[in-house]
């Protein structure tokens, strides 16, 4: 497995827990570094700082940018509200958007992939499915322009 896909595993593992502890209540930026660091010291101890730095740079880009990502897939996914999909998808999702519309180097095919990897990972039987759906939908509306980051 890469260093990528660890750092994305290590950031969703730190999102749910920051959604799971206050729907409302993020992390404030302020201490964002080190609850990170003090989730790392805890949950992943052997993780080397290329890939501790990825996945900060992955949790603080989400927090930064909650509204404006779970608006983007308020918009893409039908039929579902970001406030009533599982923790883990939404925390998937909200990494992959992240990805697509704020970290442009980052081919689409290789978010798209690497969010279905974690789902099976981490999802549910259908959690995949439902993933590779709303992100291939968003996918093809950056194409034609629709999402920026200043969506």
């Amino acid at each position: 497995m890469g260093k990528r896909r660890l750092s994305r595993e290590t950031a969703l593992q730190f999102l749910y827990q920051a959604d799971s502890a206050s729907r409302d209540n993020h992390p404030q930026s302020s201490y964002l570094r080190s609850d990170f660091e003090s989730f790392c010291s805890l949950h992943h101890e052997a993780a080397d700082g290329e890939m501790l730095q990825f996945a900060f740079l992955l949790c603080r880009g989400v927090l930064e940018n909650v509204d404006t990502i779970d608006g983007i897939l308020d918009r893409s996914s039908e039929h579902w509200r970001v406030s009533r999909m599982s923790m883990i998808d939404r925390n998937i999702l909200r990494l992959s958007v992240y990805e697509i519309v704020f970290l442009s180097d980052i081919p689409l095919p290789v978010t798209i992939n690497e969010a279905i990897e974690v789902a099976k990972e981490f999802g549910s039987e259908t959690s995949a499915a439902f993933i590779n759906g709303i992100l291939d939908k968003i996918g093809k509306s950056m194409e034609r322009g629709e999402f920026g980051d200043d969506d």
